[in-house]
């Protein structure tokens, strides 16, 4: 059975780590360079850490990138950097939130090495906090990824074009950080308005509890180049980007205050709406 690795084992790769070696596959990844809760939550999942990133190409018939949208393009140039110190060359699938355009740029880099390329991305949580995340997969070889032994995801090959599975992501986040967006902006308005409580009855859940907004806000640092990924997506069909890059500029504030500070995983499931409220209201 092949050895799995992983580029970017944090919150959602050590998650797919994780429902990996569930379904009997070895994973492998490298902690250099990163921080002490990426080794936690590699500890956590029971993957297995070797020294370097080359050492994780070295081992491995397939590769997971899972990395913050903005450094999807350096991963990918930091995979084809090694190629030449190691022999094999493994299948590579990038599961960032990036748009067409962007996973063309990475397959450019990563298959001018040597290396096989796969366009992914996913939908959901990290299996770990919740079974059922849905893997978009496409290019030729996308079926490869998609038969691997995975346990408490889906994975579905949307076809053989590299950028098909990215355009998925790029309309599905459009919708779900969208709307997070919508309800962080709501919340603060509100609550400097004096409202929250009348508006939080009227919406109710139906767009987003203060758990999930809370939830969005400590991955806002991510979600800004997310936002950029989706306008470029938009702009390549014909649509105005300007709605995208307005949410870009939402999550940017939203990262400046005290809520986008904490983890997802230390985020209360009971926090309130007025928690959320301060939380994104003090500087």
């Amino acid at each position: 059975m092949a050895i799995v690795g992983l580029i970017g084992a944090g919150h959602m790769g050590s998650g797919l780590g994780w429902a990996l070696r569930a379904g009997g596959h070895e994973v492998v990844t490298s902690l250099a360079g990163r921080s002490a809760r990426t080794a936690r939550l590699v500890e956590a999942a029971g993957l297995r850490v070797v020294a370097r990133p080359a050492d994780v190409l070295a081992e491995s018939g397939v590769v997971l990138v899972v990395t913050p949208p903005g450094a999807a393009v350096d991963a990918a140039r930091e995979i084809a950097a090694l190629a030449s110190s190691v022999t094999a060359r493994p299948l590579v699938a990038d599961m960032n939130a990036v748009s067409p355009a962007t996973a063309a740029a990475s397959a450019q880099v990563i298959t001018a090495a040597g290396f096989g390329f796969v366009d992914g991305s996913i939908s959901g949580p990290p299996p770990t906090v919740r079974p059922g995340a849905t893997l978009y997969l496409s290019g030729p070889r996308a079926a490869e990824v998609a038969d691997l032994r995975w346990t408490h995801a889906r994975p579905v090959v949307v076809g053989d074009r590299i950028g098909a599975a990215s355009a998925v992501k790029m309309s599905t986040a459009s919708v779900y950080k969208g709307l997070m967006g919508l309800m962080a902006q709501a919340v603060r308005s509100a609550a400097a308005h004096g409202v929250l409580d009348p508006v939080m009855q009227d919406l109710g859940t139906s767009f987003g509890t203060p758990y999930e907004i809370a939830l969005a806000s400590t991955k806002a640092h991510r979600y800004v180049a997310e936002m950029r990924e989706i306008a470029q997506s938009q702009a390549m069909t014909g649509l105005t980007p300007a709605l995208f890059e307005a949410f870009a500029e939402v999550w940017s504030d939203v990262a400046d205050h005290p809520l986008a500070a904490g983890n997802p995983e230390s985020v209360p499931r009971d926090i309130t709406a007025h928690q959320v409220a301060d939380g994104l209201s003090q500087t």
